[in-house]
């Protein structure tokens, strides 16, 4: 909450949510690139190993697995989930810190942590599911990468199967089979929730 006089400004939390592949990162990454002075772009904290030149602080914050689950017990994350083996989560402090700031949080994660945010911040969470146009053109795109083992393809299109489920639980759901116009859709609608929950 931050004051410009006898005014009070509340903001929120953008949440994107999507299977791997379906290009939530893209799309995040658009909006941010386009409201910097009204949005703060999120960084997880993880207890999975960096990948090639990913660096502490930057894309996450990594801790090794005990450190974890100490933050986890103290009740430091608003919302922690285990993917694909590894603990993800997002720092409490960090959201309040943003707000403080006066910005606006947008946040890339899976959809675990999305519905423990939208519990956690009913009133100042804006939740939207970015599908793929199809499970074949989902694995279309894994497969395209070439970064993933066969194990790993087919580990991520039983969860894409499983997460897919959960769509009618979001405020927004965008399949992206145009990556401009899924954009387009995006930054109306975010734009729309940021107004509103800055105006109250």
């Amino acid at each position: 909450m931050a004051s410009d006089g006898n005014r009070k400004f509340t903001y929120g939390l953008i949440v994107i949510a999507a299977p791997s592949g379906a290009g939530k990162s893209t799309l995040c990454a658009h909006l941010f690139r386009n409201h910097p002075s009204r949005l703060a772009l999120s960084i997880s904290s993880t207890s999975r190993a960096p990948r090639g030149s990913e660096k502490h602080g930057e894309e996450y914050f990594f801790l090794d697995s005990e450190s974890f689950q100490q933050k986890m017990a103290q009740g430091e994350f608003a919302e922690w989930a285990l993917v694909h083996g590894n603990y993800y989560g997002t720092s409490k402090k960090m959201l309040e810190d943003f707000w403080a700031q006066g910005k606006h949080v947008l946040l890339d994660i899976d959809v675990q942590g999305a519905e423990s945010l939208r519990k956690a911040y009913p009133d100042r969470c804006f939740t939207v599911f970015i599908a793929p146009p199809s499970m074949e053109e989902l694995e279309r795109r894994l497969r395209g990468r070439g970064t993933e083992t066969e194990e790993a393809i087919q580990r991520r299109l039983a969860n894409a199967t499983e997460e897919m489920k959960h769509q009618p639980k979001f405020d927004l759901v965008l399949v992206n089979d145009d990556i401009d116009r899924t954009f387009r859709e995006l930054e109306t609608a975010a734009t729309r929730f940021m107004e509103r929950i800055e105006h109250g």
